[in-house]
Formats: C-alpha cells, structure tokens, sequence
C-alpha cells in the first residue's frame, strides 16, 4: 500500500453517527452531518445516512454539486454563507444556506425566482466567537425582510461558537438563542423548523446536563468523524476516536546529536511543532524522517503513536524521536488525528485515502486491507 494514506474504518463511522443521532434524539435533536473535512466523500456520507444522519452540510459548492450529481436527495445545507458569484449555483444545488448578509439574500431571492425554485434561509446569530452572525438587535429587520422576499423560505436561526475564539456554548449564550427564537416566531405568527445550535463544541454542554429548550438541530463533523469535542479535544464516551487515521513510512532512520549546531535563524515553518530546547546537550538520540509535511498535514495536530515524539516538521518531512522502539527505512507508523490535521491530510493531492475493515494493533500496521480509494469531486 502507498503511504502517506488515510486509513478509514467505515463502522467505526457508523457506530459514532448512529450513537450521536439516537442520544441527540432523545433531546429532541437533529443532526446534519458536516462532511466538509473529507471534501464529501460518498462513501463517508452514505454511512452517516444509513445510521440515521438526516442531512448534510458542506461548505463549499463544488462538493455539493458532486453530491447532487451522486444522487444524495437528503437535504443539503451550505454552511458557509454564499458568495455573491456563486448564488445561482447554490439555489440550483443546495436545499438550504446559512447566511448572514441582506444583499447575499436578495440575490438568492432573485435566482431563486428566475430558477422556479424555493430556497431555504438558515439566519446566523453572533452570539460571541465572532465569526458570522448578525448582531441579535438586527435581527428582526432582517427577518421582515426576508419574509417579504419570494421563493426564501426561512428556515430558522442558528449560531457557531468554538470555532473562531473557542467560545463555549453555555446557559447563557444557547438561552439567548431560544429566547430569539421564541420572540420571532411570536413576532411574525410562524414556527422555524429549525433552531440550529451549532457544532460538536455543544455536546458536552449538553452531556453535563445543559437544557437544550428550543434547540433542536445541531451541525456535526467533528465529533463523527474523530469522537471528540473540539473545545478540550477530549474524547466523547461510547465514540470511536480511531476511525480515521494516517499512515506514513520512514525514509531516514539515525542516531544524531539532540541539538543542533551552527548560526540560528527562522525556518520556513515556524508553527511546527517542536520541542523545548535542550542548551548544551550533547547525547545522541534515534532520530527518524518520514515522508509526510506541512504540505500534506497539519503536523501540530499529529498524535503519534506511543514512545514516539515529534520534533518538527518541514514542508515535506516529519521529525521524531522513539527511544523506546527504533525505526528503520520503510517501516510505517500510524497517528491519530486532530480536526485541522484531518481536513488537510484530506485535501492533500499526496495523501491516498482507503477502507479498513480489520483490526490493527498497538498503532502498528498489522494486516490491514484497502478497499479502492475514494475519488474527489466527480
């Protein structure tokens, strides 16, 4: 098999979108699955679906079109606001949109009408990570407006926290968003079918006992694909969170000097993760090169396999030290993977993907089998 490759163990995917769906379900909560980090994989999508996932969500366009074009017929929602150039194309394509700017909704308005199609609206409230959002005191205008535009139907509201400033979901910021709910719907007499919450940095909010009131629709990715939360990485009980992994192989494997020598200046990669320096040492140290970068992976969200530490990377090599169990030229290790670490790996013209179905051992590739890889958008 080459390497580098995501190796994806499609149970192991079932198991944590059928879990999430049937504890979410018993709160009154839906789930669409964000398949963005895996650019729509069909194969990943027609998992979730069949564990009961009842929509998805991309955010870009072009992954789906590819999923129209599969014949997904489940509802599609963009999670990312439409860009002005691309309008046309989204009410062709997608069932619903999030979106937070009144000009973007006119043009919807506009195609929508000329394409004979109605387009569904998910409005996003700020509620303090700052990214989108329309700000709660603007948030009936937009509403009045919407509602005397055709061919919109207005789906609800929603907010993302965690992701810009890792801004937890709480009492406070998910009761604000109930609260807004109810007052529209009393505002305009009508009923949202949805009250989008967020993401998988919700979860353990509501896992410690959180009232989710009006909420009844969370946008999941994370916590499918990887079993963990984003807010703490931590592992989420009863998830796998070995269901996706990368393998690379080793291309230099020596006993060097712990510390380097010579002039010091900046590398091309100064966010690579590294270890604290050791002024003066002089022991040498098994060291190991593999053939996986910053080109192909995020390297500060590797979680190598134990005994192993990594040490640093470059555009195309990985650094690491294992003390504890040599590596020679050809061997390959298996690392876990955080979000950020995953959606470039995924996107990574270097990097195959393929379908594992048997068991592997202490993270060492024992006897693993690859059903074909995945295209990217046809």
């Amino acid at each position: 098999m080459s390497a580098p490759r995501l190796e994806i163990n499609l149970p192991k995917l079932h198991h944590n979108a059928r879990t999430l769906v049937r504890r979410l379900a018993a709160q009154g909560i839906a789930v669409t699955g964000v398949s963005k980090a895996t650019l729509g994989m069909l194969e990943i999508v027609h998992t979730w679906l069949g564990a009961g996932v009842g929509s998805i969500g991309e955010s870009r366009i072009e992954a789906i079109e590819a999923l129209v074009r599969s014949g997904i017929t489940v509802p599609l929602l963009l999670v990312r606001s439409p860009m002005l150039s691309q309008v046309d194309r989204v009410v062709a394509s997608a069932s619903i949109s999030c979106n937070t700017d009144i000009d973007v909704l006119n043009a919807l308005a506009a195609a929508a009408k000329q394409q004979g199609r109605c387009h569904g609206v998910l409005l996003m409230v700020e509620l303090g990570d700052l990214r989108e959002g329309i700000l709660p005191a603007d948030l009936e205008s937009v509403v009045q407006q919407i509602l005397a535009m055709s061919n919109l139907q207005l789906m609800g509201i929603g907010t993302n926290l965690g992701c810009q400033h890792g801004i937890a979901p709480n009492v406070e910021n998910m009761g604000d968003l109930s609260r807004l709910t109810t007052a529209l719907e009393q505002r305009f007499h009508l009923t949202f079918p949805w009250c989008s919450g967020g993401n998988s940095a919700n979860l353990p909010w509501l896992a410690d006992g959180g009232d989710p009131a009006r909420i009844n629709h969370l946008r999941l990715g994370e916590a499918l694909l990887l079993g963990r939360e984003p807010l703490h990485r931590t592992a989420i009980p009863g998830l796998h969170t070995d269901a996706i992994s990368l393998v690379a192989e080793v291309i230099e494997a020596k006993h060097k000097p712990s510390q380097p020598w010579g002039e010091r200046g900046r590398t091309s990669f100064d966010g690579s993760p590294t270890a604290p320096r050791r002024e003066g040492s002089s022991q040498r140290v098994q060291r190991a090169l593999l053939a996986l970068g910053e080109q192909d992976v995020d390297p500060a969200g590797l979680i190598p396999p134990q005994g192993t530490v990594i040490r640093g990377a470059s555009s195309d090599h990985l650094v690491v030290e294992s003390p504890g169990q040599p590596l020679a030229v050809g061997d390959e290790q298996r690392y876990q993977l955080s979000y950020s670490a995953l959606l470039r790996a995924m996107t990574s013209p270097f990097v195959d993907r393929c379908f594992v179905d048997r068991c592997f051992v202490d993270h060492d590739v024992v006897d693993g089998s690859c059903i074909a890889s995945s295209a990217r958008w046809g």
